[in-house]
């Protein structure tokens, strides 16, 4: 039997198959509710992390979602692979999609980690069209579902091996060297993803791996599938997760930015929308390390991208600005509301 709670209008469940449902306690709402937001923890995290967010998802357009917060993946889970979650997130969406027929479409907001488990589940939950039926019916789906908002939240897309890609380790060569022989004693099996130190099999690295179809983890066509892709970044003040992995940048197109005098996201500095790009990818005078990021950079360019630029440098909470940007803590981590704000208004329902 689910666990339920209600505050102001919301109702949040826990059901027996794990994590955490969000959604209106008005019946009309709940049965018109048809799209399902998963929203998913980043390293050490919890479901709870996404509390503020799935409950604001629920109060400014309750008829119309239905979010669950994934707890399959939480606190030393985290650490098991970047692959092993992914399994383990497919499967837990299946489950909520299977205990709510009335779903149609789906769509995805990930913090840190979370959103490079959340391309991995994906890949698996993909189906591919189908022939000889109508438009609409053959359609690609995601778990049978139509693909609609993959959104990312300061998700280290390029890994965090490269320079600067770590914000903590101040851009020193040799601290980063450091980090990347060490970082699978800390982080375990997803260190290592992260870090792209991972041969299984003598296969390349995860994270490169992801950037086409895989055998049965259709990665980059379920990517290419959903409506819109989106990534919100820090500028800066973020000591875990650089500017240029989460934006899915290289160095030189880093945009200049200005303070926001936008009162309702005044710590959103910059926006982009950017085509998807099949051009060469750039000679990096034969770095490996380069060579391989610039080969990501490459592959992510294939799909149309929103970039969504974060900068809490102007406030009193800009040391935590890898928590602030989800508000993790709805009292502590309160500038961050804006981000959110902003990431509802522009879902596409």
């Amino acid at each position: 039997m689910d666990i339920k709670t209600e505050n102001d209008g919301v109702w949040s469940s826990e059901p027996a198959a794990g994590g955490v449902n969000v959604y209106s306690s008005a019946e009309l709402d709940v049965s018109t509710a048809d799209h399902l937001v998963v929203m998913v923890n980043g390293i050490l995290g919890s479901s709870t992390d996404w509390k503020f967010a799935a409950e604001q998802f629920v109060k400014t357009i309750p008829d119309k979602v239905f979010v669950h917060r994934s707890e399959r993946n939480a606190a030393t889970q985290t650490l098991d692979g970047v692959d092993v979650m992914g399994e383990r997130l497919s499967q837990e969406v299946l489950e909520v999609i299977k205990r709510k027929p009335n779903l149609r479409k789906i769509s995805f907001v990930a913090h840190s980690v979370g959103g490079l488990v959340a391309r991995y589940a994906i890949g698996r939950l993909y189906r591919p069209p189908k022939e000889g039926l109508s438009v609409e019916e053959s359609a690609a789906t995601i778990g049978g579902l139509v693909p609609m908002n993959f959104i990312t939240v300061a998700t280290p897309h390029l890994g965090s091996r490269g320079n600067k890609q770590v914000p903590f380790l101040f851009g020193v060569p040799a601290f980063e060297k450091a980090a990347v022989l060490v970082i699978h004693w800390i982080f375990r099996r997803t260190g290592r993803h992260l870090f792209l130190t991972d041969n299984d099999e003598g296969k390349p690295p995860l994270l490169k791996r992801m950037l086409q179809d895989d055998g049965d983890c259709y990665f980059m066509s379920a990517l290419r599938s959903f409506h819109r892709r989106v990534t919100y970044s820090n500028v800066g003040c973020d000591h875990i997760v650089g500017w240029r992995t989460s934006s899915i940048r290289r160095n030189i197109e880093l945009p200049k930015w200005e303070d926001s005098i936008n009162e309702k996201y005044p710590h959103i500095v910059y926006e982009e929308r950017c085509k998807a790009y099949d051009g060469e990818q750039v000679s990096t005078d034969g770095d490996t390390l380069n060579d391989l990021e610039e080969e990501l950079v490459t592959g992510l360019s294939r799909v149309s991208w929103e970039k969504v630029d974060v900068s809490f440098h102007n406030s009193r909470q800009r040391f935590a600005a890898h928590s602030v940007i989800q508000v993790k803590d709805d009292y502590q981590h309160t500038d961050g509301v804006g981000v959110i704000q902003h990431m509802i208004d522009h879902f596409c329902i």
